[in-house]
């Protein structure tokens, strides 16, 4: 884990920490997606970590990564990202969940050399830093 609490710039060495659903079926807790994974989102140009998880309780494969991931059909994983917004109003904060909520692309597992956003989360100086498209746009190439 890389950081204590939610956070991240969204560089590579720095990624934003995100949550992916799990479940207890099995009896032990089995994240979707492992701890560590990092994972590039081009709607927002930032580079993400699996640091955390979404759906908590007795069953939480019922809960919301999972029940989102269905409520958008056409996909096979929810991924709650940390959008920052340390500041901003709830509705604000409200506004930039929605634009960034959806089927994305997700590049898991990705290069070092995607584009990256400047800021800290995706709420940053009074912006919602979204709506990039799913295109994937390179700086160079991978090292």
């Amino acid at each position: 884990m890389l950081h204590k609490k939610a956070g991240g710039t969204g560089t590579y060495a720095d990624p934003v920490t995100i949550a992916v659903g799990h479940s207890l079926e099995t009896g032990k807790d089995v994240l979707d997606v492992p701890a560590g994974t990092r994972i590039y989102l081009p709607d927002v140009r930032r580079y993400f970590i699996v640091e955390d998880t979404c759906g908590d309780g007795p069953v939480p494969e019922e809960g919301p990564c999972h029940a989102g991931a269905d409520e958008h059909g056409d996909t096979s994983t929810w991924l709650d990202i940390w959008i920052g917004g340390e500041g901003e109003s709830e509705a604000f904060a409200d506004d930039c969940t929605e634009q960034v909520t959806g089927v994305r692309a997700a590049v898991f597992h990705p290069a070092d050399n995607f584009v990256v956003a400047s800021g800290e989360g995706v709420i940053h100086d009074g912006t919602c830093d979204s709506g990039y498209g799913n295109q994937l746009i390179t700086t160079t190439p991978a090292r």
